[in-house]
């Protein structure tokens, strides 16, 4: 069974390579807040839209001080194509190993087409400035999660 983070738990420390092979660390994003999204895999048609609908709700994520990023067991090549072809504007980070999917609870057993699989369970977290859960969602909609996100963080969808 998969452990799930709850709110006020401490959001798991971790260091990945994003797209361009820069190496981006929880840590040194302590004193902000982070909106930390596990997806699939880059280009398939869920993740694609739910990548789109985080870019296009940037800005007034950004102007409320948070930081989005995406995470999935892509390798950095294939993630820095994803961000080209639809101009994604912020980092995804590669966890091949799936590793931070672990610590987070984004990796177990799922419904795929009616079968039980092990692969990603497409999560999102906000993390607060000290580090902490304030929301954990797991078994989210592609469609729609980013409207449910924002309004969690007090803004209008």
């Amino acid at each position: 069974m998969t452990t799930r983070l709850e709110p006020g738990s401490p959001a798991p420390d971790f260091t990945l390579v994003d797209q361009d092979e820069r190496t981006v660390s929880l840590a040194s994003l302590r004193g902000g807040r982070v909106i930390l999204f596990f997806y699939p895999e880059a280009m398939t048609p869920g993740c694609t839209t739910e990548a789109c609908d985080f870019r296009d709700s940037l800005a007034p994520l950004q102007a409320a001080g948070y930081m989005v990023l995406g995470i999935s067991r892509d390798e950095p090549e294939k993630l820095r194509r994803f961000r080209e072809r639809d101009a994604l504007t912020y980092d995804l980070l590669s966890d091949p190993d799936h590793a931070v999917h672990d610590a987070y609870g984004a990796w177990g057993e799922k419904m795929n087409y009616g079968k039980t699989v092990m692969g990603v369970i497409r999560s999102t977290f906000v993390i607060d400035p000290e580090g902490r859960i304030e929301h954990a969602l797991y078994n989210v909609k592609a469609t729609g999660h980013v409207a449910r996100v924002r309004a969690l963080v007090g803004l209008a969808a």
